[in-house]
């Protein structure tokens, strides 16, 4: 099987909602939109208190290249603009929207399909922009750029990851099974874009069904060559430098980019995105995410208008059947603790898990025994050791020694410490630290 050096073996925990088909839930009264949902500047609103707004209209404008328009998933009133709590803990700029419960549709809504292969380059990313879409596996780069590298890069490889490696999430393991052409069709427009004829989607051999239905579908696939790989299950294998290296072989150097190595990934979500937007005329509006966890009664995957409060969510799954101790935004490996269940769906929400006690249950640290582990599963080749001390100790020299920008925040190192050390966590605050020293 085709992998890479490193990772770790968490248990997957993939059971309690993988059977289960993706259900479209009913958005709620009210909904609430974030201006930053994205890497890079907030999108300005283009909306004011009192506009009436219908389904899949602009409500907010990309505030340059790399940042992403934002569009009203429901039909309504913007009932204010004002600071509300993202589900990353800042209080930020929100547009809320009162539901009309009418889905009213935007007239671009309503115009026919397009043949993808009469549209010009500068067409298709175009229509991305205007969709705004953004990464949807969690990490929201701005689509559009993505997929303009500077003149100079030579791309050779679009790959498309459908490892899902992140334990309890299901919904791209779902999207393969139910809406396969939708896939194809994205991933043939970026081969489109790139003058490429083949392409790749990548998936983890614990979902031998996704790998036959995908393999099923582009077979009979006209507009590309589409390649399924199977690749050994192992964490982090959807990061893109590793997911490049099991599919490619190529090792990716330090502090570079995808489209330094020759190669684009983009993630299930996102291509299906780009074929909804180019051949559709639909914007992001919802977002297909796994609700799980041992506090929940009933695990499910739902299709989510954006800007749903988490509370709707779970009350619509059933509710809880204890106390939850910790709410996960994503996966228990990259996800984030988010503040409570007030916070709404953005576009980068894969997931929501709803912890007990034992699953949020947090051990004491101890001292570092030098056993090696951390650097053994490392994806990186980094010292995860040595960057724990630097960042207690601000030593910001020695992070930028250590390659702190080649971290990816995957948490390998923390899962295999007997000592029970937050290796990541101090990663994650010593960049913080950085980056308000360099501003």
């Amino acid at each position: 099987m085709k992998t890479f050096r490193g990772g770790i073996h968490p248990k997957g925990n993939k059971k309690q909602t993988a059977q289960k088909a993706i259900i479209d839930l009913a958005p709620p009264k009210e909904l609430v939109f974030p201006l930053s949902q994205h890497i890079g500047a907030p999108s300005v609103a283009c909306v004011k208190p009192g506009d009436t707004v219908l389904m899949g209209q602009k409500i907010a404008d990309a505030n340059g290249f790399i940042s992403s328009s934002l569009h009203s998933s429901v039909s309504g009133t913007v009932k204010a603009i004002e600071k509300r709590l993202h589900p990353n803990g800042v209080v930020m700029e929100c547009i809320v929207i009162e539901n009309d419960g009418q889905d009213t549709p935007a007239p671009e809504l309503l115009q026919p399909e397009d043949d993808y292969h009469t549209l010009s380059k500068e067409e298709i990313l175009k229509r991305i922009r205007e969709a705004g879409i953004v990464g949807m596996g969690g990490a929201g780069f701005p689509t559009h750029a993505k997929l303009s590298p500077p003149p100079e890069a030579k791309i050779d490889y679009v790959i498309v990851n459908g490892a899902e490696c992140e334990p309890y999430l299901t919904s791209d393991y779902r999207a393969m099974l139910e809406t396969p052409d939708e896939i194809l069709d994205g991933l043939a427009i970026i081969l489109q874009l790139f003058s490429l004829k083949t392409g790749y989607i990548a998936i983890e051999d614990n979902k031998p069904d996704a790998i036959r239905v995908m393999t099923e579908a582009a077979k009979v696939f006209t507009n590309a060559d589409i390649r399924i790989v199977p690749l050994k299950t192992k964490y982090p294998q959807g990061a893109e430098k590793q997911i490049i290296r099991a599919v490619t072989g190529r090792k990716t150097k330090p502090e570079t980019l995808p489209w330094q190595n020759g190669c684009i990934v983009n993630n299930i979500d996102t291509v299906a995105s780009i074929a909804r937007a180019v051949i559709r005329h639909k914007p992001i509006i919802t977002r297909i995410i796994t609700l799980g966890g041992a506090a929940l009664k009933n695990p499910t995957n739902f299709r989510v208008r954006l800007g749903t409060p988490f509370s709707h969510i779970i009350d619509a799954s059933g509710g809880i059947v204890c106390e939850v101790k910790k709410i996960i935004m994503g996966g228990p490996m990259m996800g984030l603790a988010v503040p409570n269940a007030d916070v709404p769906v953005v576009k980068g929400t894969s997931g929501i898990l709803l912890f007990d006690e034992k699953q949020a249950r947090l051990d004491n640290e101890s001292p570092c025994v030098r056993c090696s582990k951390c650097l053994y599963v490392c994806p990186m080749n980094l010292q995860p050791n040595l960057l724990d001390t630097a960042a207690r100790n601000d030593d910001f020299d020695g992070l930028v020694k250590l390659h702190i920008v080649d971290c990816m925040e995957c948490g390998s190192c923390a899962y295999v410490c007997p000592s029970r050390r937050r290796q990541v966590q101090q990663i994650k605050v010593a960049k913080v630290k950085m980056k308000a020293k360099a501003q």
